[in-house]
């Protein structure tokens, strides 16, 4: 990349030229957290307190202190989150390389499936059908899974029910496709997790874990907004929180995408 292309870069943002679209939710105390079995520790919420504001405290100043799980809200898996990508020195959210935080997007749009459907599961055939129509999906480029989940209510959103969640996501041999056969960057969804609600009745169980973080990938989860970016051209910036050996963080993600 040239001086010229970045400055061409800015200069079509700043004309209108480029949209800057947020892929990320709100954080607050509402924020759907991630449920676990009662024999293991859970995620907590996201809490912010106040320091000061503008008053004895502070007479000058406004700030707060937050607390919350490192995968809360739109947040970042990065390998080391799971047993399988524990041994990778650059799996974590401070040594994992920078230049790996800005990559192309490749959309693909279930929606109609997911709402049919909420256990619907992303395979690789769906994934050649897509290819068949938008190009061979390119190694190092993140594919994210979009199904409209997060236009879900708080109360629909994580869609328990007495046998666990029922939310989308990909099957095992999408992953090991992904994984493999198309040396992805990363998986990114709009459920509160990347694997599918049912996932831990797989084999193995959660694939988007076990997989995608056995082979050093990433993922992403919480996105919203899906549904304004194309199904490819897009691209996305997805820097978690330089945490020393961190397993993810929650982050902003913005995506570049023409009008």
């Amino acid at each position: 990349m040239t001086t010229e292309t970045l400055t061409n870069l800015v200069s079509e943002m700043a004309a209108g030229s480029l949209r800057v679209v947020d892929l990320t939710v709100p954080l607050s105390a509402a924020t759907p957290v991630i449920g676990l079995p009662e024999e293991f520790s859970p995620s907590p919420a996201f809490k912010l307190e106040q320091i000061s504001h503008y008053d004895d405290r502070g007479p000058a100043w406004y700030w707060n202190s937050f607390s919350c799980g490192e995968h809360t809200g739109t947040h970042f898996d990065a390998p080391g989150h799971w047993i399988t990508g524990q041994d990778y020195a650059d799996g974590y959210t401070d040594t994992i390389p920078p230049g790996k935080l800005v990559a192309a997007a490749n959309v693909i749009d279930v929606s109609t499936e997911s709402a049919e459907n909420p256990d619907f599961l992303l395979t690789s055939d769906r994934i050649r059908e897509w290819e068949a129509v938008h190009g061979r999906i390119a190694a190092g480029t993140w594919v994210l899974m979009r199904t409209d989940w997060s236009k879900r209510t708080a109360e629909d959103f994580l869609n328990y029910a007495e046998d666990g969640p029922h939310t989308p996501g990909p099957s095992v041999e999408c992953m090991e496709f992904l994984a493999h056969d198309r040396d992805i960057l990363g998986f990114g969804v709009e459920t509160v997790g990347t694997d599918a609600g049912q996932a831990f009745t797989f084999d193995p169980a959660f694939p988007a874990h076990q997989l995608m973080h056995s082979n050093n990938k990433f993922g992403l989860a919480s996105l919203t907004n899906l549904d304004q970016l194309p199904p490819t051209g897009a691209v996305i910036i997805t820097p978690p929180l330089k945490i020393v050996t961190g397993s993810g963080s929650p982050l902003r993600v913005l995506a570049l995408t023409s009008v």
